[in-house]
């Protein structure tokens, strides 16, 4: 006695998972703006790790960090002057 295949075989094979879309400039600076900080939630992190490709972190971690290093130097700058 033959027993019937539980699962039919016209059932449709479940599709592959879509591609992560990209992150956007938003996203990434977002990514950068809060590891400066140290601080990142892990379902986030993970998110990032999944969308936002290496070289776009660099790029905006070091356009970042000279806006940070100019904002400084400007500020400094406004201070020392009003000092003399």
């Amino acid at each position: 006695m033959t027993h019937p295949d539980p699962t039919p075989s016209s059932a449709p094979e479940p599709s592959p998972p879509a591609p992560p879309r990209q992150a956007s400039l938003l996203q990434v600076a977002s990514a950068v703006f809060w590891s400066f900080f140290g601080v990142r939630k892990g379902r986030h992190m993970h998110q990032d790790t999944v969308t936002i490709k290496p070289l776009h972190v660099v790029i905006v971690g070091l356009v970042a960090g000279a806006l940070f290093v100019l904002t400084l130097v400007a500020i400094v700058s406004v201070i020392v002057r009003s000092a003399v």
